[in-house]
């Protein structure tokens, strides 16, 4: 029997401060770093979900010695060139950024290795990793053309390349540029948007010297990463969700502590703030590393608004909540340029307006995005979750607009980046029952 959870609500009004859980982009990159480096790296504020213990999983197959107490993190690593082949296969759940960045770290190092994933990760594509690697002269063989998982990587010396990046995409980019660790000259990667930037800042906090020119990056083959101390904001993107929740909730107003402010991260702030919500945000300093800071968000009505062009890179995982923002949203609020949805752990374009719909939103799937109608009154239902976190949190933030409850089908998948993510929603005011 599939596993559901019922969300119902009295139209509360959401108040109060809240401290998401640690950014899902950074813990990865964090182990991933920590294990490339020699020496030990200690990590706070890490993401226990199951994306990110995937990657500790694989890099403990690899020989690496990882403790992990709750959200602190250690990692003792003798280096990348130390680590042995596995026995098993390395198997990333469902872990877009485990198995894509894996790709490039696995491809310069000395060990050969199949790479695996779960059902949906197994349908998403990865030539857009693969073949600028092959260009490197990276060994990977696999199914369709080395497009799907699994892939078999047979490490080796890689050459180094200029990459012209032809999609945003911060995933394609890190692959690159760890695979330039262990390249045979200088690699560079050119973004025609620029996507965002956690690999090349934690390169430069385990010692790596980064050239910045533009939007074109450069990494130095043969660079030497030593161990060292991260700390980890807390994650917008799950913040995201209950950014919207304040916004569109009349009389709300909440706080997030400790929530990361990278500039290439913050769309949705932008995004609510042209949408009319009214925000308060004190930024902390922290030279090397992450900004973050402590973010307020209270509700101030909501009109429609373009979402489009160089804002998209900047708020992608955030464009389902969005859009159910939308539906609230006096106008026609217009999202274009999102075609990357399409390939994320589901099609997020085809998902949103398919499950929004069953709530009686007036909103069109475009090739490259959606036009939501707004105000609309939204009932209640059932709500597929397709196994995508995104979309499950979507549906049980749809039930502050809904007039009846919402019954989310497969809520297990939220663990993946927000494992008290309805926890949270019972501090804020939410009833939750769960129906087995």
């Amino acid at each position: 029997m599939v596993e559901t959870k019922t969300v119902e609500f009295n139209k509360p009004v959401l108040t109060g401060e809240i401290a998401v859980p640690g950014d899902k982009s950074i813990s990865h990159r964090a182990v991933m770093l920590g294990s490339i480096a020699k020496g030990k790296t200690t990590i706070t504020g890490f993401l226990d979900g199951e994306d990110c213990l995937r990657t500790i999983d694989i890099f403990q197959q690899l020989g690496v010695t990882i403790e992990r107490n709750g959200t602190n993190v250690t990692v003792e690593s003798p280096g990348m060139h130390s680590w042995q082949s596995p026995k098993e296969e390395l198997y990333a759940g469902n872990s877009g950024t485990t198995a894509r960045l894996m790709l490039g770290i696995l491809a310069g190092s000395h060990v050969t290795s199949v790479l695996t994933g779960d059902e949906y990760l197994s349908k998403r594509p990865m030539n857009r990793v693969s073949v600028p690697l092959k260009s490197m002269n990276a060994s990977i063989e696999g199914e369709s053309d080395s497009n799907l998982l699994p892939l078999t990587i047979t490490g080796g010396q890689l050459t180094a390349m200029d990459y012209a990046m032809p999609i945003a995409s911060a995933q394609v980019k890190s692959a690159i540029l760890f695979a330039g660790l262990n390249a045979e000259g200088e690699t560079s990667v050119s973004e025609q948007t620029v996507s965002r930037d956690h690999t090349e800042r934690m390169l430069e906090q385990f010692g790596v010297a980064i050239q910045r020119e533009g939007r074109t990056v450069r990494v130095q083959g043969g660079s030497v990463l030593t161990g060292t101390d991260v700390r980890v904001p807390g994650d917008i993107s799950s913040a995201a969700f209950f950014m919207v929740a304040a916004a569109m909730t009349e009389g709300s107003s909440v706080t997030f502590k400790d929530v990361g402010l990278n500039p290439t991260r913050t769309g949705i702030l932008d995004v609510l703030e042209n949408m009319g919500a009214k925000i308060d945000i004190v930024e902390q300093s922290t030279g090397l590393g992450e900004p973050f800071g402590t973010v307020t968000i209270s509700h101030d009505g909501l009109r429609a608004t373009e979402i489009s062009g160089d804002l998209i890179p900047r708020l992608i995982d955030e464009l389902p909540v969005i859009a159910l923002l939308a539906t609230q949203a006096t106008g026609n609020t217009v999202i274009k340029d999102a075609a990357e949805l399409r390939v994320k752990e589901t099609d997020r374009i085809t998902a949103v307006t398919t499950e929004l719909k069953k709530l009686g939103a007036q909103i069109e799937e475009t090739e490259d995005g959606m036009i939501i109608h707004g105000p609309t009154a939204l009932t209640g239902g059932t709500l597929a979750s397709y196994g995508d976190h995104r979309i499950g949190m979507m549906a049980a933030i749809a039930s502050l607009a809904a007039s009846g409850s919402i019954e989310i089908e497969d809520p297990s998948c939220i663990n993946i980046s927000y494992p008290g993510f309805f926890e949270d929603l019972e501090k804020l005011a939410f009833r939750t029952n769960i129906h087995r």
